[in-house]
């Protein structure tokens, strides 16, 4: 339990300092037998590294080994074959709440071709809406972030930065200071407004959005929290920097929700809803 405290409070001190867009910093707290970062607006988890491969759950669900190489976190059973129903069943996870059983992935990071295992990833949940919000509903499942980019994305969708850096995030791997504490930090900020009514979407996009001025759209009407997943590495980074998806532009992310549902409910409750009273 001690060593969760300590790395949650280090991480949250990496993901404050992104940026305007982050949320305000707060302590490392136990919520009735979890460990999460909690301040206005906002909870984290901590999930550290689980495991490789070449399976994507949502893109080739049930193929295995068709997909470029990911890098997987919270369960520690995702592979090609995983649903919600069996991702919940395993109860495995590294995340700090054993509660927190959602399936987390991004594109392995790569240096001189050499595969890098992170340290760790902080997955915030923040409230970006003026409503209410809305645990996502279980078996949701989505994708930010364009795997086939081959230049800069959005850096409202992903970017990379390094860790303690006063610099502005970038959409090309910087070169981060080297030291005990070196950390290249990718972050990938997912959509906030669902459709309400599907759980996935052909191309595991278009049943979400992101908000605009604090409101979802009319065509995706419920607010659900703003998932934003920053991965640390304990690389400088530079230009033998790239993604398994080939280069340093291709960043993204994918989630499938298998949340213990009564415990993110209350989570999103109280930390996202209770703010706004």
């Amino acid at each position: 339990m001690r060593r969760w405290l300590v790395l949650l409070s280090a991480l949250t001190v990496a993901g404050v300092a992104l940026g305007a867009g982050s949320p305000a910093s707060g302590g490392s707290q136990r919520d009735r037998g979890n460990f999460v970062v909690a301040g206005r607006n906002y909870f984290a988890v901590l999930c550290g590294f689980s495991h490789r491969n070449d399976d994507d759950p949502i893109v080739f669900p049930g193929v295995a080994g068709v997909s470029h190489n990911h890098t997987f976190f919270g369960n520690t059973t995702t592979n090609a074959n995983s649903t919600p129903d069996s991702l919940r069943a395993a109860r495995s996870t590294t995340c700090s709440t054993r509660y927190d059983t959602a399936a987390y992935w991004a594109p392995t990071l790569r240096v001189g071709g050499q595969a890098v295992e992170p340290r760790g990833a902080t997955v915030y949940y923040i409230r970006r809406t003026s409503g209410r919000v809305q645990p996502f509903p279980f078996g949701l499942q989505m994708i930010a972030g364009d795997a086939t980019a081959r230049s800069a994305q959005s850096p409202q969708v992903t970017s990379w930065d390094c860790a303690r850096s006063r610099q502005a995030a970038t959409s090309a791997v910087p070169t981060c200071e080297s030291g005990r504490r070196t950390s290249l930090l990718l972050v990938v900020n997912f959509p906030n407004c669902w459709n309400g009514t599907t759980l996935d979407s052909p191309n595991h996009k278009l049943h979400m959005a992101y908000s605009v001025q604090a409101a979802c759209p009319a065509s995706h009407p419920v607010a659900v929290p703003a998932l934003r997943l920053v991965i640390r590495y304990p690389v400088t980074g530079g230009s033998a920097t790239d993604l398994s998806s080939v280069g340093q532009f291709s960043a993204h992310a994918d989630f499938v929700n298998a949340w213990n549902q009564r415990v993110l409910t209350r989570l999103v409750d109280r930390y996202l809803n209770r703010a706004r009273r």
